[in-house]
């Protein structure tokens, strides 16, 4: 049986929950299917290919897009709504199945509202002044393939999976290299706020 590499000395990093954090490297492998024309299905596996957490939401919205987290019991764990009217194309993360500002975990936005390069911020919801971010997404040019920082510090990477047959069947697969210490439910609302703000681009 496979045993992964343990790293005791690197901090585990929790944004969503202790549960989510482990000191050692998560492989991770995400299924995005569209069902009919209107409902998303979000699916995330781990590397012998057990459900860990399922996102759902609307394709369409005539305001705000949200989305919605759950553990494999169906229990939301993060809510993920989009603001309306944003350059940056702005969007927050709640905890559990709020949208009370006192649940507020963070805020993801583009970088600039004018980009030659996919990037995104994300602020903490204790980042009160907002003027550094405390994680920086850096994108490809030609796909949805990205790595996230804390600092200068490498902590995941998200390689998109492309199969032409399977765009046309609207269904999207993602890997996930979450490193030690960090927190992968939190990597996964990252890609799906990635997803929706480049997916067309």
């Amino acid at each position: 049986m496979f045993k992964p590499e343990i790293n005791f000395e690197v901090p585990l990093v929790p944004i969503v929950g202790d549960d989510f954090c482990f000191p050692y490297l998560v492989n991770l492998n995400v299924k995005k299917k569209i069902l009919g024309i209107s409902h998303i299905n979000i699916d995330v596996l781990d590397d012998i290919g057990i459900s860990l957490l399922q996102g759902n939401g609307k394709v369409w919205h005539l305001r705000k897009k949200k989305r919605i987290i759950c553990d494999p019991a169906g229990l939301p764990i993060l809510t993920l709504r989009e603001k309306s009217l944003s350059w940056h194309n702005t969007w927050k993360v709640y905890r559990a199945g709020s949208l009370d500002r006192n649940d507020l975990l963070y805020t993801v936005k583009r970088s600039s509202p004018i980009q030659m390069k996919m990037q995104l911020d994300v602020f903490l919801a204790s980042n009160i002044s907002g003027e550094i971010c405390d994680f920086h997404v850096k994108g490809a040019y030609t796909n949805q393939s990205f790595k996230v920082y804390k600092g200068d510090t490498l902590i995941a990477e998200v390689k998109e999976r492309f199969k032409l047959g399977s765009f046309f069947k609207g269904k999207e697969n993602f890997e996930l290299r979450v490193y030690p210490g960090a927190d992968y439910a939190f990597i996964v609302s990252i890609l799906i706020i990635y997803n929706e703000i480049y997916g067309e681009s």
